[in-house]
């Protein structure tokens, strides 16, 4: 199957190149940042994680979220997601390629993974975020490619096929979970010391991720007229709107206990975030952004005549999925780290080398997404016969 890869429109061929040339840009911000080490970026003492960090965290729940269709699929016999749950798969697969790649940048000197392996620290987080990680991967690409092998030959998968997509269902939920468990054992951080941590963590990537993929088939539909049915559509739809109302219930509860209680410690980062504290307010407007976008977004999610419509589901998404990135990305990553265990502000802001070696991560991740889905577009237009380009995109509503 990948000879179908090998072929394409101008327009395939020129999101790769473009994507391509971003990359390359990216890599030699990346050559300069190994040169002259990680001075280069925004990082300090107090603020030892950052803009890397902050996508990788997002970009985790991306990967999470291909559960959302699998166990519906797999666990209830939910037919309908049947023409989505393999883009859900190789999304799951370009995500963790992004976290693996923002790992590699965040440490410097790539050569510090084999630690890792060398050097093997069961009683570290770090050590079972890196076997979760890599089996994730694993697990999409067994599961995903072979689904797609027998689709294409017109065969049932055989059932160690359904087994290994169950146990993924279970490696997605350790997959964040681990990664929350990263923040959460930091005891001197106490925006980050909270037992809902895991919880916050997988509500988010429940609503953020299936609203990325949910945006991605609907330019896809646009663009090519793949349909993935508009039943499946309005159900991943509603499950994202569910998340949304969990995630934002989950991270008023860390309001309230922060102040009804009257904790300093816990306090003092969500008042730097969203008032400021002795004068350093730069998060303020990005989070008080993410509050309008995320509560915005129920209005356009909540009411089902406004969510069946196509334009303004895709204005809820796109809110929604700024909202959660903001929260979930600089506003976690810098809300732990301000003010520092001395009470005192550290002002970060992520720099130019930072955001395009960013940008190289993106690229990569983009270049496999659009490959294994242009593969996985052709296999089924081969199957059921067709051809996409000749397929008008559907009127708008």
């Amino acid at each position: 199957m990948l000879e179908k890869a090998l072929k394409g429109s101008p327009r395939y061929w020129g999101t790769l190149t473009a994507l391509g040339m971003v990359m390359l840009l990216g890599l030699g911000f990346w050559l300069y940042q190994l040169t002259f080490g990680m001075n280069i970026t925004g990082l300090n003492r107090d603020v030892s994680w950052g803009f890397y960090i902050a996508q990788f965290t997002y970009l985790v729940g991306v990967a999470a979220s291909a559960v959302m269709l699998v166990l519906p699929y797999y666990f209830h016999h939910y037919k309908e997601f049947s023409k989505m749950i393999i883009l859900g798969e190789f999304l799951a697969i370009a995500a963790v390629v992004m976290c693996l790649g923002f790992i590699v940048v965040d440490i410097g000197q790539p050569q510090r993974m084999l630690n890792v392996l060398l050097n093997p620290t069961p009683n570290s987080v770090l050590f079972w975020d890196m076997v979760v990680l890599n089996g994730y991967l694993f697990l999409n690409i067994i599961v995903g490619w072979t689904s797609l092998q027998y689709f294409k030959n017109d065969m049932t998968p055989p059932q160690w096929v359904k087994t290994l997509a169950i146990v993924s269902v279970i490696w997605a939920f350790s997959i964040h979970t681990v990664t929350a468990f990263l923040y959460a054992g930091l005891p001197g951080r106490h925006y980050f010391l909270t037992a809902i941590m895991a919880a916050r963590f997988l509500a988010s990537a429940f609503c953020s991720g299936p609203a990325i993929l949910l945006l991605l088939v609907l330019l896809l539909r646009r663009l090519t007229g793949f349909d993935p049915g508009q039943k499946a559509i309005n159900r991943l739809a509603v499950i994202i709107t569910y998340a949304m109302c969990v995630n934002i219930f989950f991270f008023l509860l860390e309001v309230f206990t922060s102040f009804y209680s009257n904790m300093p410690g816990h306090m003092a980062p969500l008042i730097y975030l969203f008032k400021g504290i002795d004068g350093h307010t730069m998060m303020v407007p990005f989070m008080w952004t993410a509050v309008v976008l995320g509560l915005g977004c129920l209005l356009f999610l909540i009411p089902t005549p406004v969510r069946q419509k196509t334009p303004a589901l895709v204005t809820g998404l796109i809110m929604l999925v700024i909202a959660s990135w903001i929260d979930k990305g600089l506003g976690l990553l810098i809300g732990g780290f301000t003010p520092n265990p001395f009470e005192t502000v550290t002002v970060y802001s992520p720099t130019v080398p930072e955001i395009m070696i960013s940008l190289m991560v993106f690229s990569l991740g983009g270049i496999v997404l659009t490959v294994l889905w242009k593969i996985a577009i052709e296999v089924r237009v081969e199957v059921e016969g067709g051809n996409l380009s000749m397929v008008p995109p559907p009127a708008a509503e």
